[in-house]
């Protein structure tokens, strides 16, 4: 029989494991989180880029910290194993904001076409409205290796655009190839989810 100091110290080891299972995550998901809060500066140091002397290069280096961010939180959650359900819509909602903050900025200076931006944007409100119908079903959808993939390109081509070279490679700046690769894998990448959200279709059809 346990007498009542041992349940005690049953109960304070349960209470120090979930304290030690719960660090880690509050961890993981400070760090998404500041991935959103760097968004603002790098869009204001874009805007400034035309007036401001090395604002251009300040955002981005900022840009590049922020994006560094979301390699580092994959890499703790693998080494922690610690994954959750908020973890992961915080993780991609940080990296859509970063994307679209930065493509609005660079749209707004002339460094990226109106057309690549609504694209990328779109796809991205597009994907985030499915997962939330996803989600109050019952269904969590995880990103994909195109996600990443798409997130990586995206993150060449705006960096490419930021610190823009002032040298044509044929009709166009190296930047706006980067930009036009980056909307067909922006598109590309959508397709990876048709086979969960067309399961999530029918079943509301039924």
């Amino acid at each position: 029989m346990l007498k009542p100091h041992d349940l005690q110290t049953v109960d304070g080891g349960i209470i120090r494991d979930n304290m030690d299972q719960r660090r880690p995550a509050q961890l993981l998901n400070g760090i998404s989180l500041a991935r959103v809060v760097l968004a603002v500066p790098v869009l204001a140091l874009i805007l400034a880029g035309p007036t401001v002397r090395y604002a251009y290069v300040s955002a981005a280096i900022l840009f590049t910290l922020a994006a560094a961010t979301d390699f580092l939180d994959g890499y703790l959650a693998r080494r922690w194993h610690c994954t959750s359900d908020l973890g992961v819509f915080l993780d991609t909602t940080a990296d859509k904001l970063l994307i679209a903050a930065a493509l609005i900025g660079l749209v707004a200076v002339g460094r990226a076409w109106a057309w690549v931006a609504l694209v990328i944007i779109g796809r991205e409100i597009a994907i985030l409205g499915l997962k939330a119908a996803a989600a109050s079903s019952g269904t969590v959808v995880y990103p994909s290796i195109w996600g990443k993939l798409k997130f990586n390109v995206q993150f060449v081509a705006i960096v490419l655009a930021i610190l823009r070279y002032d040298e044509r490679i044929g009709i166009m700046y190296l930047d706006q190839w980067a930009m036009t690769l980056a909307a067909v894998v922006t598109v590309l990448s959508a397709g990876s989810y048709r086979g969960q959200f067309s399961a999530l279709l029918r079943d509301v059809r039924r």
